[in-house]
């Protein structure tokens, strides 16, 4: 079949989500962006600044949001007119006249086979419906849809942010048909400027099968080694070949809830694994999920920038020279609170095992005391 696609519609505005819609207009592709109604009885003011319609908000403020992040999702800013903000009561029957069809929506089976069940209300014969699940098995999510449903939809798993990584998975379902996994192939490649890959329909697929395995063994092993944050970011960056975001980083960019999902899918569904237990979720990981930090989508994970009075904005962790260097605290000042006890070990330092002092800058308002800024001398 000679495919040709002009029209896209993207089912869930999140990070994940609203970063695909963006790639796609990067390359021309005219796209419908939807996502739920909220709750209108409970938006703040400041939160219909610049929308447009209250029905399409979280669309169009996963947009306005998108447009905010570096590196830039779209290759220019002009783009972003290909992109149609809309809802899922009001605008679903539109897909009808897409070509291709991307679920993105929370990570969970329930919720996406409602969503199928009612994407194929309005979806047209033959049209390419795809999941950007992160592991959820593709066989379980077109189950109870109509054959030509099926024959048509596998997993097209993109990585986040979407126009920057490589990596492109297509899943094949149980019954869908050869030319739409070489058509997906060569779209990706071709068009996407991804490197497509084949992958089975095996928990986690490869990319998250082999990188949760991955960031999991360092969840375990930094506790046994005491390091910090910082260090392990300084060590598993730039200076082995990989992206500054290294380990950390990447993870609040990725989202923690969809590592720790991810994870616990793989522990669920991989019990004779040899590593079964590096896929259990330490006890600091949990806390992290329960104070919902997770990351870029929260404004907290395991980085936080805090913002000072005069538009400053710092990092979550740093040396003492660094916290100096921040707020006007002199180092000798910075010692004396750690040897007076008003700056406690384990709450707001670490110390490095090589002996350096790591300041937690998170709360820096709530324990120096008086300070209602950063400090002009002290």
């Amino acid at each position: 079949m000679n495919r040709h696609i002009k029209k896209a519609a993207v089912i869930g505005s999140g990070i994940m989500g609203s970063g695909i819609a963006c790639h796609l207009a990067n390359i021309g592709v005219e796209v419908l962006l939807l996502d739920v109604v909220p709750d209108l009885n409970n938006i703040q003011p400041a939160d219909l600044k610049k929308i447009v319609q209250p029905r399409n908000l979280l669309a169009e403020k996963a947009l306005a949001q998108a447009l905010k992040q570096k590196p830039a999702p779209l290759y220019h800013a002009g783009f972003v007119k290909r992109i149609t903000p809309g809802n899922l009561e009001d605008h679903l029957p539109m897909i009808a006249e897409v070509n291709w069809i991307i679920e993105v929506v929370v990570e969970r089976l329930d919720i996406k086979q409602q969503v199928f069940a009612q994407i194929e209300k309005y979806r047209k014969p033959g049209t390419l419906i795809t999941s950007n699940t992160s592991g959820i098995p593709i066989h379980l999510m077109s189950e109870g849809r109509s054959l030509d449903f099926q024959e048509h939809f596998c997993g097209t798993h993109f990585f986040n942010p979407a126009r920057y990584l490589d990596l492109f998975e297509i899943i094949p379902g149980p019954k869908t048909k050869a030319d739409v996994l070489t058509f997906l192939s060569h779209y990706g490649s071709t068009f996407l400027g991804k490197t497509s890959v084949m992958a089975k329909d095996t928990p986690a697929f490869i990319g998250n099968r082999i990188g949760i395995f991955g960031i999991q063994s360092l969840f375990h092993l930094i506790q046994k080694l005491d390091m910090t944050i910082e260090e392990v970011d300084k060590l598993t960056g730039p200076v082995i070949g990989r992206p500054k975001s290294a380990t950390f980083r990447t993870v609040d960019v990725v989202g923690l809830d969809t590592l720790v999902h991810v994870a616990n899918g793989i522990a669920e569904h991989c019990p004779q694994d040899e590593k079964h237990h590096l896929f259990q979720i330490p006890d600091f990981i949990q806390h992290m999920m329960e104070q919902k930090w997770l990351g870029s989508k929260t404004g907290a994970g395991f980085y936080k920038k805090v913002t000072a009075e005069n538009g400053t904005s710092w990092p979550r962790y740093v040396r003492v020279k660094k916290f100096a260097e921040l707020t006007g605290y002199t180092e000798k000042a910075i010692y004396h609170k750690i040897e007076n006890g008003t700056l406690i070990q384990g709450r707001q330092y670490r110390r490095a095992p090589d002996g350096h002092i790591c300041i937690d800058m998170e709360g820096f308002y709530r324990w120096v005391e008086g300070a209602a800024g950063p400090a002009s001398s002290r």
